[in-house]
């Protein structure tokens, strides 16, 4: 299946209300998610509904999560579980003359599948490139790679982009009609995420 191709909706994914925003294309799911750098990952365990924000990174069309291998939530994710992830780009804080119609502008992606456990050594170590690599392009041509034991201590998960959906807005308020002589300030701030200077240690 081709970039061009985009993401099959399904009744979990299909947007009802305000369908306008919603994205099934390859380009821009593939975008969010290589731009945002933390997900939340949701499962139902033995313990009860479970979600944990983590690192990840995407390589082609799986998405690829890690932690420690005593995690409960990723070993109950890799225990024939169905899995949700969620990924969210702020963009602007929409202030609209009313309080009913304040919004934001964002961008967002939710994964729906099964992840499969990832055993072979060399995908997981792969993953892990990615995952490092994902967050600070370049980092695993500096940094010292993991042991065995390290490979060991962490558990890898594989999770295909198979029902997909992204959701955007853009643009200012909607005001009503009968608000827009409010005297009140309207537009949009605008929000970004800045990396600061670096301090080493």
């Amino acid at each position: 299946m081709g970039v061009a191709d985009p993401y099959q909706p399904t009744h979990r994914t299909t947007l009802r209300r305000l369908p306008g925003r919603a994205a099934y294309d390859r380009e821009t799911v593939h975008a969010i998610l290589d731009e945002a750098l933390v997900a939340h990952l949701a499962v139902m365990t033995d313990l009860g509904p479970r979600i944990v924000p983590t690192t990840y990174a995407r390589v082609d069309e799986v998405v690829y999560v890690h932690g420690s291998a005593a995690n409960h939530l990723l070993r109950s994710a890799a225990s024939e579980v169905e899995t949700c992830m969620a990924v969210t780009l702020l963009d602007g804080l929409v202030l609209a003359r009313s309080a009913f119609h304040h919004s934001m502008n964002y961008r967002s992606a939710v994964v729906y599948g099964w992840a499969r456990r990832v055993t072979d050594e060399g995908e997981k170590r792969a993953a892990l490139d990615a995952i490092v690599d994902h967050v600070v392009p370049g980092r695993t041509l500096e940094a010292r790679p993991p042991t065995d034991a390290e490979l060991r201590a962490t558990l890898v998960l594989a999770l295909p982009l198979v029902e997909v959906s992204a959701k955007v807005r853009t643009g200012g308020p909607i005001d009503d009609e009968a608000d827009l002589g409010w005297p009140a300030w309207a537009g949009v701030i605008p929000v970004s995420l800045v990396p600061g200077a670096p301090v080493p240690v």
